[in-house]
């Protein structure tokens, strides 16, 4: 005769309370710690600060030019604009140059979104310079207006020139034909015409 197969007191699965109590705690204790780590105050990278750009973008040597992509090609190479800094492509030129000004990539550069403080003297300095550019425009805008007065007289002069010129040779054509006409006339006719003193008569 067999017996009946012996039943466990309980047969729920236990639970190692004391090890998952454990674990709890070491848990909550990490999440203190990454909480006052947070608040701890993190030592600021100091980034250079934000300066013109001294290269040009080069936004037209690639207009009209026609490229093959295929799943190979280069992302720099595969059309629209490529950032190396950001590892990425943009489509447009507008958009190209919203990102290259913009805040993340100015951070990958390596500088912040703040500017220099310019002092007093940069500042009368950089007015000075201008000054002495406006100055020098002026004079060359004054040696050229000069230069073109210069230019403007000598063309009145040569003109005048040619007018005198014109003027004396058509007296000395009248007189040559007034000259004629009385050759061919009476002496005493022209006299009391008061021809005579154009010449002397003819024997």
């Amino acid at each position: 005769m067999s017996h009946p197969k012996a039943r466990p007191e309980d047969h729920r699965r236990k639970w190692d309370t004391d090890e998952y109590e454990r674990r709890a705690n070491d848990r909550a204790q990490a999440a203190r710690d990454a909480e006052e780590e947070d608040e701890k105050p993190k030592k600021k990278v100091k980034k250079a600060l934000l300066k013109a750009r001294d290269e040009k973008i080069d936004l037209e040597s690639r207009v009209g030019k026609s490229v093959i992509i295929t799943n190979s090609t280069p992302l720099n190479l595969a059309g629209g604009f490529y950032c190396d800094v950001c590892d990425c492509v943009i489509k447009d030129s507008i958009n190209y140059l919203d990102h290259i000004n913009g805040k993340k990539h100015q951070k990958n550069m390596g500088f912040s979104m703040k500017t220099e403080r310019s002092t007093v003297e940069q500042v009368r300095a950089r007015f000075a310079e201008n000054k002495k550019k406006m100055e020098e425009k002026k004079q060359d805008y004054d040696l050229d207006e000069r230069m073109r007065e210069l230019r403007e007289e000598e063309e009145r002069a040569k003109e005048y020139r040619r007018d005198r010129k014109q003027e004396k040779k058509r007296k000395v054509e009248e007189d040559d034909t007034k000259q004629d006409d009385l050759d061919g006339m009476d002496p005493e006719m022209a006299a009391m015409m008061g021809f005579s003193g154009f010449g002397g008569s003819k024997k």
